[in-house]
C-alpha cells in the first residue's frame, strides 16, 4: 500500500501513460472525482503476465510478492469451496482453468469527505477476491435489502465471492453486493487482490451442480468483461450477470 501511494505521488509526467488508460489496460492510475466519485486507485493485471511499472523502486518487488501470496491463497480457498459443492477439489480450477487464471491487483485511496461515495454498489466481476482495508471504516455489504458496515479488523482480510462463482455454481454462491463510503475525518485505504478464470474459458455452470437446468448463460471471461466494462471508464462501476432467457 505505501509503493502504491509513492506511486501515485511521483510526477505526472512519469505516470502519464498509466493515467486514465481505460478500463480493461492491464496498468491504469486514476481518479473517480470526475464520475461523482471520490477516490484515486492504481491497478495493476498480474497473472498470467505481471504488468508493473519499474517506478517507484520498491513496487514490483511488493507487487509480486503480494500478488504470488495472495493468489496461492485465494485458490486454496476455491478448493475449498468446490469440496462445499460436493465436487473433487479440483473441479472448479480445472474447468475454469485456474493455472491461468487472470488475476489483477488494486490499491484504492479515499480522501476524506462529508456524505461521499468512493464507489458505487457493485460487485466483482472475477470469481473471488480479497480486500485488506487500512482501519477506517468505508466498506458496506448488501444483505436482505440493506447495507451493513463491514468492519476493518486488525491483520484480516475479507474474502468477496464474484460473479464468475455465482455463475460456475449455478447460483449456490452468490456474487456480494459492495460499496465504499468515504470517512468524513480520515483517509481510507484499501487493496484488492482479485482472480478470474483464464480469459479464454468459457465459463458456465458445471453440470453437476445444474440437474435441472442452468441458471445463467455460457460466455467466454473475456467476452464477459468487454461487455461488463466496455464504454465504462470506471472499471468498478457496473454488475453484469447474465441469467438464462427462457420462453414464458
Amino acid at each position: 500500500m505505501d509503493a502504491c501511494k509513492e506511486m501515485l505521488s511521483l510526477p505526472t509526467e512519469e505516470n502519464a501513460e498509466y493515467m486514465d488508460a481505460g478500463p480493461i489496460a492491464p496498468v491504469v492510475l486514476g481518479t473517480s472525482s470526475r464520475a461523482g466519485y471520490n477516490r484515486n486507485y492504481v491497478r495493476f493485471f498480474t497473472h498470467p503476465d505481471l504488468h508493473c511499472p519499474e517506478k517507484p523502486a520498491n513496487l514490483r518487488g511488493n507487487v509480486t510478492e503480494y500478488a504470488t501470496c495472495t493468489r496461492s491463497l485465494m485458490l486454496e480457498l476455491t478448493a475449498a469451496i468446490s469440496e462445499s459443492l460436493g465436487l473433487d477439489d479440483r473441479r472448479i480450477a480445472e474447468v475454469l482453468n485456474l493455472q491461468d487464471c487472470f488475476q489483477l491487483l488494486a490499491w484504492n485511496q479515499y480522501p476524506p469527505a462529508v456524505g461521499a461515495i468512493g464507489l458505487p454498489p457493485h460487485s466483482d466481476h472475477g470469481l473471488l477476491a480479497l480486500l485488506f482495508q487500512n482501519g477506517v471504516d468505508g466498506l458496506e455489504v448488501q444483505k436482505d435489502d440493506r447495507w451493513i458496515l463491514a468492519k476493518p479488523m486488525p491483520t484480516s482480510l475479507f474474502v468477496i465471492v464474484g460473479d464468475q462463482l455465482e455463475i460456475v455454481s449455478n447460483g449456490r454462491y452468490k456474487a456480494t453486493p459492495h460499496r465504499a463510503l468515504v470517512n468524513d475525518k480520515e483517509a481510507r485505504m484499501s487493496s484488492v487482490s482479485m482472480v478470474g478464470p483464464c480469459l479464454d474459458a468459457v465459463v458456465k455452470p458445471i453440470p453437476e451442480l445444474a440437474p435441472h437446468g442452468v441458471e445463467f448463460t455460457g460466455m467466454k471471461y473475456r467476452e464477459y468483461m468487454e461487455h461488463k466494462y466496455g464504454g465504462i471508464k470506471d472499471a468498478n462501476a457496473a454488475m453484469l450477470i447474465l441469467p438464462v432467457q427462457r420462453d414464458t
